[in-house]
């Protein structure tokens, strides 16, 4: 029904378009695009490029943004225009699409790529911003033209027009219709159905199945930025304001936190602040003895090492971080830079410590995931990611977590943490390893977490921390410390 709605709106938006004015009940009117020749914003041009590189060439948007914010000198307002514009249009790309489905009357797998990225940021500027819609008309129409697609101008000018002429809670009226339970909540959070059913299974796990929506709504806010005054190095009050759950945390007043001083000399980092409580989970779980060695089994990018080198330093241990991947391998090396006596940063598949004699206090293994803990930061995952990618990771973060077993010292203590939620990368990797080694214990976690943060967790029973960006406003942090009782290498 709704369907068909929509095209006869579009047909009726034909007809009027010769007068240049289309005309709404309920939203401002929109003039008809301009023929030509066709001038765009900075900021939209530079959304829809870093849509572009996401959908055609895999780039992530986190990393891609900014590199295009700094080569086109946006103003501080405009840069965060070109957020929100990015950021937003990827996030709700799902939902976006099922409603450019019913306003054009053809799935979006019809349309081309370079005419439906352009469509998707009208579409974000007339259902989740307080855009003008001429503007988010026709600054979309003329990304269309300005990409070769000029036979198309009109075909996003009536889909765009159409979609304008309703508000969005018609929109999502029309877009939910006939959906129910989690695929209902799919669509309307902007999740695939398999995310989500995974996401319950995890709440369900600590009797929190009833914050589902709550947590998927989370997933679509933008995340403030938090960064990390690594100690010893930078006190919290030089940095900004005390952040929520950390004790090193400091959240950004503003800006672009590279500016910040202290950040741009290398004693302060962008991390959140789930992300420091696992590093500081492993480095405050006890006191430091003198002369402990440590090692950060899969380190790259280099925040939770700069955060273990900053703790190890003040308690005389000696940290080695390893990377597989040379250009993230730089990444640690620029993150470590900063310390007067850099620690060591080697390069290689972690997997190869569990073959070596060397034998370490504590181990941190940051394992590879799906990322499902991070979809606020990182929007197009939630995209990219498919089901038989568990399979895989699994299996890696297994292998992983035995050769950070094989390399524990008898006594000492390891921390496994993911950047996901999932029962099948948590729970069911630490369950496996805690069952084929009977010299391994876990550790109560959450009273490790209780000493550190700095409000009460209110973390569910068991010895692993589940963090939640709906709860906590962290990345849903995944924390399990072990400790071996034994060598129990024989």
């Amino acid at each position: 029904m709704a369907g068909a709605s929509g095209r006869r709106s579009g047909s009726r938006s034909a007809g009027i378009r010769r007068r240049g004015l289309v005309t709404s009940p309920s939203r401002p009117p929109v003039r008809a695009p301009r023929t030509g020749p066709y001038r765009i914003q900075a900021a939209r041009r530079v959304a829809y490029d870093v849509l572009r590189a996401v959908q055609g060439s895999d780039a992530y948007a986190n990393l891609l943004l900014p590199a295009k914010l700094e080569e086109a000198a946006l103003s501080e307002a405009d840069a965060g225009l070109a957020t929100e514009l990015t950021y937003g249009a990827l996030r709700r790309q799902g939902y976006y699409d099922r409603v450019i489905e019913l306003a054009s009357g053809r799935p979006t797998s019809k349309i081309d790529p370079e005419v439906l990225d352009a469509v998707r940021l009208g579409v974000h500027q007339l259902l989740g911003m307080r855009v003008a819609p001429h503007a988010a008309v026709d600054e979309s129409v003329a990304l269309v033209a300005a990409a070769g697609k000029r036979s198309a101008t009109g075909f996003a000018n009536g889909v765009l027009r159409t979609i304008s002429r309703s508000s969005p809670a018609e929109w999502r009226e029309r877009a939910l219709e006939g959906l129910e339970g989690d695929s209902r909540l799919a669509m309307e959070h902007a999740h695939p159905l398999w995310i989500v059913e995974a996401l319950r299974a995890a709440l369900a796990a600590e009797g929190r199945g009833d914050e589902l929506a709550g947590l998927l709504a989370a997933d679509n806010e933008p995340p403030r930025v938090s960064l990390a005054a690594l100690p010893g190095l930078a006190a919290v009050a030089e940095v900004g304001e005390p952040g929520a759950v950390s004790p090193i945390a400091a959240r950004s007043i503003g800006g672009d936190p590279a500016r910040n001083a202290v950040v741009a000399s290398g004693r302060a980092r962008v991390q959140d602040e789930g992300s420091q409580l696992a590093a500081l989970a492993l480095s405050r779980a006890r006191p430091i003895v003198a002369g402990e060695l440590w090692l950060d089994l899969c380190s790259g990018p280099g925040g939770k090492a700069a955060v273990l080198a900053a703790e190890a330093a003040l308690g005389g241990a000696v940290l080695l971080a390893n990377e597989l991947v040379p250009t993230r391998a730089r990444l640690v090396r620029n993150a470590l830079a900063v310390f007067a006596e850099p620690p060591e940063v080697v390069e290689g598949d972690g997997r190869r410590f569990g073959a070596g004699g060397q034998r370490f206090d504590r181990i941190l293994l940051d394992a590879p995931c799906t990322g499902l803990g991070a979809l606020r930061r990182r929007p197009e995952a939630r995209w990219r990611k498919q089901p038989a990618d568990l399979v895989e990771l699994t299996v890696l973060q297994g292998e992983l977590l035995e050769a950070a077993i094989h390399a524990l010292a008898p006594g000492g203590l390891l921390a496994y943490v993911t950047c996901s939620p999932h029962l099948d990368e948590t729970r069911g990797v630490v369950d496996s390893a805690l069952a084929r080694h009977p010299e391994l214990a876990s550790v109560d976690t959450p009273a490790v977490l209780a000493s550190i943060a700095t409000r009460d967790l209110e973390l569910s029973p068991g010895t692993h921390a589940q963090l939640w960006p709906h709860r906590h406003g962290t990345d849903a942090m995944f924390i399990q410390l072990m400790t071996k009782t034994t060598d129990g290498q024989g």
